[in-house]
């Protein structure tokens, strides 16, 4: 069973949109996922505006990998590359703990994390 950064059972992070590398709603990953899509947050319109800017054009719908864009509020297995990058540009979306796989503590401290936490569900 996978675990969250808060040490429990990783718990969905969306079902719609549904998300995750299985596109189970889960931030699970194993190594085929070099992405790294464990990190849960909630998209802003500045989150999804800087990434769209940077070439990961999070928003518009592409139908035929059954991907309908992010908006405004949704909830989004990121890319944990792309949350730091984010992080670094000082536009980073906030983190939903229970959602986000554990792997992530290998990369950022708990404390940035707790500072990025979204509300619990």
């Amino acid at each position: 069973m996978a675990k969250n950064v808060l040490g429990g059972e990783l718990i969905p992070c969306s079902l719609d949109p549904l998300t995750g590398f299985f596109r189970n709603g889960k931030c699970d990953t194993r190594a085929e996922d070099q992405g790294m899509h464990t990190i849960c947050v909630r998209m802003t319109a500045e989150f999804l505006a800087y990434s769209k800017s940077v070439g990961n054009d999070l928003s518009t719908p592409i139908p035929e990998f059954g991907f309908q864009g992010c908006k405004e509020g949704d909830f989004w297995c990121l890319c944990l590359s792309r949350w730091i990058q984010a992080y670094d540009a000082g536009c980073a979306p906030k983190i939903r703990l229970e959602s986000t796989h554990a792997s992530v503590l290998e990369f950022l401290e708990r404390d940035t994390l707790e500072q990025f936490a979204e509300k619990s569900v």
